[in-house]
């Protein structure tokens, strides 16, 4: 369950669009979100000179998802300095690090190995990394405290901006919640959550678009096919993972294959629209 909590974030430079640092003051673990052309700043203080993990965050013309890489570094400024010169498509750094210097590298290797297993199973953002980094070796009560810094890293991250770990799966929604939105021959069943409207795995959608599609649904629905998040299955198409869209009318122009009102569109079993149900 989630509980109330407090997050402080310090803005060093006093620009709210530039490196910020935060924390939830009661924990050890604190996050520095570093955009890509203020590497020169950050390098003039010193809290990435430490041990600890890091996401890199950026997005693809061909990638349907957003992208993320995480890796760890006994110090973490000379890593980024690093995939500065090698990584493209990166243009935010989130960089965990301990605030009492506690971190070490059986600490971060081990903070990698649950990121990376945690992000591919919550498949909210396309992960770059090509292998599953192996768990080292660590006590029992020093796990205990890894995974309670663990806990803090993803809400640090979702308050960021970047919900690496936050769960979407049907079985996160309750029934009472759960809309649907039904065209000729095809079905689909999606929930309007805190960054967007998902639609499920399972749900249908049409395969042919209508002359006057918008060119960005047609696109979308495109870059969809060519991840597999959607495939071709009998007269439709079928989704094969559960996807966030920016908007319900997003989502729901996917889905009928033209533009439409997703507010009007989707509905709950009690045939309440979306709208109905959120805005009045």
């Amino acid at each position: 369950m989630n509980r109330p909590q407090t997050i402080q974030i310090f803005l060093p430079d006093g620009s709210p669009r530039s490196v910020k640092i935060a924390e939830i003051t009661n924990r050890v673990v604190k996050a520095v979100l570093v955009p890509r052309n203020k590497l020169d700043y950050i390098s003039t203080r010193n809290e990435l000179n430490n041990v600890g993990i890091y996401f890199l965050f950026g997005e693809s013309a061909d990638k349907a998802k957003p992208i993320v890489y995480i890796g760890e570094a006994e110090d973490c400024l000379d890593r980024l300095k690093q995939h500065n010169r090698t990584k493209e498509f990166w243009n935010y750094a989130v960089v965990m690090v301990s605030k009492i210097n506690a971190f070490t590298k059986s600490h971060a290797k081990y903070l990698e190995h649950i990121a990376v297993d945690q992000a591919k199973e919550s498949n909210r953002f396309e992960t770059e990394n090509l292998t599953a980094p192996s768990k080292p070796f660590v006590t029992e009560s020093m796990e205990a405290d890894l995974l309670d810094s663990f806990d803090t890293i993803k809400i640090l991250l979702s308050t960021l901006g970047f919900p690496v770990f936050d769960k979407i799966g049907k079985e996160q929604t309750t029934s009472k919640e759960l809309l649907f939105l039904n065209g000729r021959n095809i079905k689909a069943e999606g929930d309007l959550i805190d960054d967007g409207f998902v639609v499920f795995k399972g749900s249908q959608a049409k395969k042919e678009t209508v002359p006057s599609c918008h060119e960005y649904l047609i696109n979308l629905r495109q870059k969809l096919l060519l991840n597999e998040i959607i495939i071709e299955r009998n007269e439709n198409y079928e989704f094969l993972q559960d996807y966030v869209f920016n908007s319900p009318s997003t989502a729901g122009g996917v889905v009928l294959g033209r533009s439409t009102n997703g507010w009007t569109k989707w509905k709950n079993k009690e045939g309440k629209t979306l709208d109905e149900l959120k805005r009045k």
